[in-house]
């Protein structure tokens, strides 16, 4: 069996990079962020953020994502949709989390065949998720009960948060296997960010990615991401549950532990709001709050053994 990427899946992660890179990048994320999120849309030139004023969502970029056929990727094309599957979705997850695109992107995905709008960005959706619901004063449709939600503070500047009092069951698992997918793509990139600052900062007359102790989280980072990669693409072929779980986890811990360990490459440096790196980690640490539990997706594998 050939578990390579098709020339059709390789395209389709292409254009959604290049699109993402085009209307969400570095100077649109550090813009949004400086703002509290709250940059003003369009604030950047070439892009804008995805977050406009007062940390709305920036409608314009959820309607060219929507064109692009994002949230319809798993629509059915009698249904105005792309008709692709469950694989090549993850593989644009994967790049959303690279690029830390916020916004209710999965709720919306997941409501593309149900809700009016939500297909072509021009409605957003959210979801009640176990004790958290994303993105609630910007959503045009809530699904699942959310009385009583209590706006609460997030620890990603770029993802508000609401509590809910009595909690509410979580997200299945397309919501776990996509968040598995946002978190792999995060891994991934912290991965980048860390050997590129050891190729090019030096000490001693050296790049510090000479240094054993370097060499050695730089190699433990990309033995991470690409176990989680196997695991989440194993994941999105065959749907089991239990395998679900098992790339949520390894997802999940790779996403945080390569931007912890991305922050030791850094240094003093890697702890500064002006560095992307905690960005990453904060993300990822909200994301580990979205579908599945970690306990829950252990017992989940534990009880296949």
């Amino acid at each position: 069996m050939d578990f390579r990427l098709t020339e059709d899946q390789q395209a389709l992660r292409k254009g959604v990079r290049a699109l993402l890179e085009r209307r969400f990048d570095r100077d649109a994320l550090r813009a949004a962020v400086d703002a509290g999120g709250g940059a003003v849309e369009g604030a950047v030139e070439g892009g804008g953020g995805a977050v406009g004023a007062r940390g709305a969502l920036d409608r314009a970029l959820w309607r060219e994502l929507g064109t692009a056929g994002f949230f319809a990727l798993r629509l059915p094309e009698e249904r105005g949709g792309v008709g692709l599957g469950l694989p090549e979705a993850v593989l644009a997850f994967e790049e959303a989390g690279r690029a830390l695109l916020p916004g209710p992107l999965i709720a919306t995905h997941l409501a593309a065949g149900s809700v009016p709008g939500a297909a072509e960005g021009e409605v957003v959706v959210t979801r009640a998720d176990g004790g958290l619901v994303e993105w609630l004063d910007e959503a045009d449709v809530v699904l699942g009960p959310v009385e009583g939600a209590v706006a609460t503070r997030s620890v990603d500047p770029l993802t508000p948060l609401h509590r809910l009092p009595d909690g509410a069951p979580p997200g299945g698992d397309p919501v776990s296997l996509l968040t598995a997918a946002e978190q792999l793509g995060s891994a991934a990139r912290t991965t980048e960010l860390a050997v590129a600052h050891a190729r090019a900062r030096e000490q001693f007359g050296q790049p510090i990615g000479g240094f054993q102790a370097v060499k050695h989280l730089c190699a433990r980072m990309l033995v991470r991401t690409e176990v989680a990669r196997v695991a989440v693409y194993a994941a999105a072929v065959t749907a089991d549950p239990v395998e679900i779980a098992g790339a949520r986890l390894l997802a999940d811990e790779a996403a945080v532990d390569c931007a912890r360990d991305c922050l030791q490459v850094h240094g003093g440096m890697g702890f500064t709001w002006e560095a992307d790196v905690h960005l990453h980690l904060k993300r990822a640490w909200v994301r580990a709050e979205r579908g599945l539990s970690g306990a829950a997706a252990e017992e989940l594998v534990a009880a296949r053994l």
